[in-house]
């Protein structure tokens, strides 16, 4: 009895929960990343539409490029896209040089592109004794060939800036002009181990970095012989921030601020694209334009007049077949769709019409576990056992043929997932996951929660209750 009550308690924290998350429309912070998220239906391209842009290899005319390169692109692009929270992306290759990404319900296109078409090569650059302003264009050793010989030029001047240390932020700026110069690249973001944005102590947006061993070492001997000079951190030749080196930093681990006026998005992009790296085919915008829903709101409304009308018919076969235990039954479904719908609020998921037939799908899935324990259920009762061993012996006994049948979905879920990350297939990609969520789901509710409710309503009475309470 203690173990049924602590399921209800178990169970009813879960509906409250459930319903609270499908009727919120509110925010979750996550201060330790400086993330505010919020909790809301997220719909694919083709039901609400969204951003389209056209990307050209940025490449003479006449010089071929690569297939090879071209699929490595368009990938990093999609991880890029992923990483910035679009959900359901369509990233695609068209002809032999250009990529078409497809964004449902962007709202921050400028930042999209840029963090689409930024090349991402990450340098930590030698200034010597004197910073670079921020913002400025460098050129650097990877640009100067090695027989070519330039002149260095400027007599910068020492201005203070903030130190670099082992946790420190990395920062400064300076009224250097680095017209000509070339400086000296100590390490580039091939060492880079991860990146994520974070905001500091005083609540502004930073990118916080690991190094490999390889640069890790690298950082430790550079910075150990040149504390008082700076370094610059530089992305596509453009200077991030140039602090000061005030101590050896030999841990690997560093912090990049970004420039006054940045966001956290700001941060988050640049995250994003240091995490993926160069893109090996430079690209240019061709194409940018609003596409519209290609199904629209009135499909979704079918739809759901179609869940609806599917649900009611589902409800009023189980109790018209199953009497008592179709009403508990229904019960338990209703929790189910409420619960699958605040995870995919929670993830979150992207609903497309296939997604929603996967959702519609499992619901199917979760009344057949249903009709079988029930099935179970009454030939243990013509068979004159009571009727607490009944219910008991039939969800046993019903079991195995549940957890087989679920399991072959699950893992035909997982095949269609991978078909459609390999294959640039998002919509058999978005079948595959809000199914393999229902399926999960519905082995919870069916098994636990159905069987809860039995027991609850039905252990207070007689062993021998009434055959037509179960449609027998």
């Amino acid at each position: 009895m203690r173990n049924r009550n602590l399921w209800l308690a178990i169970i009813g924290l879960l509906a409250v929960f459930a319903l609270w998350v499908d009727f919120s429309e509110t925010q979750i912070a996550i201060d330790f990343l400086g993330i505010r998220r919020e909790i809301r239906t997220v719909l694919g391209l083709d039901l609400q539409g969204g951003i389209q842009i056209l990307l050209e290899a940025d490449v003479p005319p006449n010089q071929p490029v690569d297939r090879g390169n071209l699929e490595d692109t368009r990938r990093i692009i999609e991880n890029r896209v992923n990483a910035l929270g679009v959900s359901e992306p369509v990233v695609q290759i068209a002809g032999t040089r250009r990529i078409v990404v497809e964004l449902p319900g962007i709202t921050n296109l400028e930042q999209a592109v840029n963090t689409i078409k930024q090349t991402g090569l990450l340098e930590f650059v030698d200034a010597g004794a004197a910073p670079i302003p921020e913002g400025a264009t460098v050129r650097t050793s990877l640009d100067v060939s090695p027989t070519e010989t330039v002149p260095l030029t400027g007599t910068p001047t020492l201005t203070p800036a903030p130190a670099l240390t082992e946790t420190a932020p990395i920062t400064g700026t300076g009224p250097v002009s680095p017209t000509e110069r070339v400086y000296r690249t100590v390490m580039t973001g091939r060492n880079l181990r991860s990146a994520r944005p974070e905001l500091d102590e005083f609540r502004q947006p930073q990118v916080a970095f690991t190094l490999d061993a390889e640069g890790t070492r690298l950082f430790a001997e550079y910075t150990s012989q040149n504390v008082g000079r700076y370094l610059c951190i530089v992305l596509d030749k453009k200077v991030i921030s140039c602090p000061v080196i005030q101590e050896p930093i030999t841990q690997g681990q560093g912090v990049i601020r970004m420039g006054s006026g940045s966001t956290l998005a700001d941060a988050e992009a640049l995250a994003v694209t240091l995490r993926y790296g160069a893109l090996p085919v430079p690209l240019k915008i061709v194409d940018t334009r609003n596409i519209g829903p290609t199904l629209g709101r009135e499909s979704i409304q079918r739809s759901l007049i179609a869940g609806i009308v599917g649900f009611a018919t589902v409800a009023l076969f189980m109790v018209l077949y199953y009497r008592v235990p179709g009403v508990l039954a229904v019960l338990a479904l209703s929790l189910y769709a409420a619960l699958v719908f605040a995870v995919f609020k929670l993830l979150p998921v992207t609903l497309t019409l296939p997604g929603i037939a996967g959702f519609v799908l499992s619901i199917g899935m979760a009344v057949d576990a249903n009709i079988l324990i029930f099935e179970r259920l009454k030939e243990e009762l013509r068979a004159g056992r009571n009727l607490a061993l009944a219910i008991d012996y039939g969800f046993e006994r019903a079991w195995p043929s549940i957890r087989d049948s679920n399991i072959s979905t699950l893992i035909t879920c997982v095949i269609l997932y991978v078909f459609g990350l390999n294959f640039g297939a998002s919509m058999v990609r978005g079948f595959a996951l809000t199914l393999a969520i229902g399926v999960a789901a519905s082995l919870f509710t069916g098994i636990w929660v159905t069987r809860a409710f039995l027991h609850v309503l039905l252990d207070r009475f007689s062993a021998q209750a009434p055959g037509r309470w179960f449609g027998i």
